[in-house]
């Protein structure tokens, strides 16, 4: 599928957020740039809206690795694991040893081998055209028909 525009991705990431569970986890996958923090932020942005709050800046864990939002009765953990080179460093972090109840988004998943029964994978990868990018959705029986509703 490709996202067309800022606000096709917008739209996507309302669809996704209507969708969200508690202990549900979201792995972003693509290159540096191709969107994975703007689709965190309006994920996140739209949760807070849908909850009559006010809009937060939503910014790249790159350095600090972790991001916690409080969304009334949710929480999300916005992981960005780009600079965990090992499967050590990532076993420190304890991202699966706590807090089931929370929705996780981790950019840079590819050192996580447990297999997860609520995990969406989103693919994004750059198009032909610039400011267009492919997207593809691997997860869960909930998420089966995602790329036919959006």
């Amino acid at each position: 599928m490709i996202v067309k525009s800022l606000d096709h991705l917008n739209s996507i990431s309302v669809k996704i957020s209507k969708k969200l569970e508690k202990g549900d986890c979201i792995f972003l996958i693509g290159e540096i740039g191709v969107g994975k923090t703007t689709f965190t932020r309006y994920l996140i942005n739209n949760l807070q809206k849908q909850k009559g709050l006010k809009e937060t800046e939503v910014l790249s864990p790159t350095f600090n690795l972790l991001y916690e939002y409080e969304i009334k009765n949710l929480k999300i953990m916005h992981y960005d694991l780009y600079r965990i080179k090992n499967v050590e460093e990532l076993d420190h972090l304890g991202i699966f040893s706590d807090r089931l109840d929370t929705i996780k988004v981790i950019e840079w998943p590819d050192l996580i081998k447990i297999p997860l029964k609520n995990k969406l994978e989103i693919h994004l990868d750059y198009s032909q055209h610039e400011n267009e990018r492919n997207i593809k959705f691997v997860g869960f029986k909930k998420w089966a028909n995602l790329e036919d509703e959006v």
